[in-house]
């Protein structure tokens, strides 16, 4: 009997798992015509059915899912399978707040106990980083989810549904690289080498 060695994922391929199920979900739903409603559904099902494949293919190609996909993944089902059910958008627009709400929650738990818990969702996008490096790492990353969770929260709330699929794709998430690489200078003073791969930045 021969056993394969599974491959770690490299930088582009995790961009694409993290990435391509909400780039799937504002792609159908610009393009479903018709009413909000319809866009909706047809969004929300083609993120369930892109995250369900993202979780397939990192489990193929790793033999295993990471925390961050898995907590990703199993928050799109619940929260989509919702807004299918009850037809109600606000289950998908609140999605993203639950996700930076936890993840704020498990690093400030992390920095209190003393356990490095942003290591364990960003793997090894920071290689090379001491233990400083990571503490402040995850002080960053819980002021900035934190920070994203009242910023979804008030744009769901005070615009529109197309004003606020507008705001995840070309606010979050350019917002969420840039802040990632604004990091990389202190990162550079704590052992990390910009001569590994580039971070890949946790997503909603």
């Amino acid at each position: 009997m021969t056993s394969t060695t599974k491959q770690p994922l490299g930088a582009g391929q995790r961009l694409a798992i993290d990435i391509g199920p909400i780039v799937v979900f504002f792609l159908v739903n610009f393009l479903t015509p018709g009413l909000d409603i319809v866009k909706v559904i047809a969004g929300t099902a083609a993120f369930m059915i892109a995250s369900i494949a993202a979780m397939i293919y990192a489990l193929v190609r790793t033999g295993r899912i990471s925390p961050m996909l898995w907590l990703t993944g199993t928050l799109v089902l619940v929260f989509g399978g919702l807004t299918l059910y009850f037809h109600n958008k606000e289950f998908i627009q609140i999605k993203p707040t639950v996700i930076y709400a936890m993840l704020s929650a498990i690093l400030v738990f992390g920095l209190v106990t003393g356990r490095p818990l942003l290591s364990l969702f960003l793997e090894a996008a920071y290689p090379g980083l001491n233990e400083t490096g990571w503490r402040k790492l995850t002080i960053n990353w819980a002021v900035f989810f934190a920070f994203l969770a009242v910023l979804n929260e008030v744009v769901r709330h005070e615009f529109s549904y197309a004003f606020w699929l507008g705001f995840k794709l070309w606010g979050v998430i350019p917002l969420t690289l840039i802040f990632a690489f604004a990091n990389v200078p202190m990162l550079m003073k704590h052992g990390f080498s910009t001569q590994d791969e580039p971070p890949v930045p946790p997503q909603e």
